[in-house]
């Protein structure tokens, strides 16, 4: 996948794709029924236009963090999905200044120069979010680019979408994040030098940021874990404790994760871990052994979660 994050000069072959256009945070069911449908609008490589940072970073920079993905998983994730040319728009003043109509010119038509392009039924755009799918349409016949509006998708009866996926991991309910998003949800980085307790208590871990995330329910996690780069590179399995580490004073939350049966050096390469099962919430023991026991509990149960 060739990933454009300078769109001012392009070269014949990155342009006149067929592109599903959002945010697509996540990557869930309905953005991938979005991404079916863009793929099957025209004979042309299958695209993707979005924007980082997201537009609710850019209006509310002091919100709290909000993000299912960070850049880096969300790319990896349209890989995966087939997407052969991605376009992340620098969202800012300049672009979100653009009437709906000036968004349809100058981005898709002149600067990408799109063939089709695909929306969800819910998809606005331009200043103020005053474009909605007419006028995308109505844009589209008049610039030469088809037009292909993607039905919103549900399940269990209700509409999939990036805030209720929000709700089930804060409530530590994975598996039901996992039904609405298609796959398993996924914290990726790299893997920070912390202050090594972990390999000191015999449960060595690579610790992660998740600043700029939206935090899942505080606590302990079976995983699935991909190390996508280096010469460890693979699959795994593990156990993760997602939180501020109460044994251990007041820290920024972060993700902490052993891998079973695993050698090697992790730092400096970037991981990949699913969250599958919530195990149990943070706590603050009375000792090291208190500790070191339930690690060894969390790490027996995970392993039995994971060979399911």
């Amino acid at each position: 996948m060739r990933i454009h994050r300078d769109i001012t000069y392009l070269d014949a072959a990155d342009r006149g794709v067929t592109a599903a256009i959002g945010n697509f945070d996540g990557v869930h069911l309905g953005h991938q029924a979005v991404l079916r449908q863009a793929a099957a609008a025209a004979d042309a490589p299958l695209g993707v236009v979005t924007f980082e940072p997201h537009p609710r970073e850019f209006f509310a920079p002091d919100a709290p963090p909000f993000r299912l993905m960070n850049a880096e998983a969300k790319a990896h994730r349209l890989e995966r999905l087939g997407v052969a040319q991605l376009y992340e728009m620098t969202f800012n003043a300049r672009l979100a200044a653009l009437t709906p109509e000036a968004f349809c010119h100058e981005v898709l038509s002149e600067t990408l120069g799109l063939a089709h392009v695909t929306v969800g039924a819910d998809f606005r755009f331009g200043k103020g979010r005053a474009g909605d799918t007419d006028a995308l349409q109505t844009f589209g016949r008049e610039m030469g680019f088809g037009v292909t509006i993607a039905d919103l998708v549900e399940t269990g009866g209700v509409s999939v979408s990036s805030t209720r996926i929000r709700e089930a991991l804060s409530e530590g309910r994975p598996e039901a994040a996992a039904r609405m998003l298609g796959h398993l949800h996924r914290i990726e980085g790299e893997v920070l030098r912390g202050e090594q307790r972990g390999r000191e208590l015999g449960y060595p871990t690579a610790n992660m940021s998740i600043a700029g995330l939206h935090p899942p329910k505080f606590g302990v996690y079976a995983v699935r874990v991909r190390v996508l780069t280096g010469p460890e590179a693979g699959e795994h399995t593990g156990v993760a404790s997602l939180g501020v580490r109460p044994m251990f004073g007041e820290n920024a939350p972060n993700i902490e994760t052993h891998i079973f049966d695993f050698q090697g050096d992790l730092y400096g390469q970037h991981l990949s871990v699913a969250l599958v099962a919530y195990l149990r919430p943070e706590a603050k023991f009375d000792s090291l052994a208190a500790l070191i026991a339930q690690m060894d509990a969390d790490s027996g149960r995970a392993q039995e979660i994971l060979a399911g």
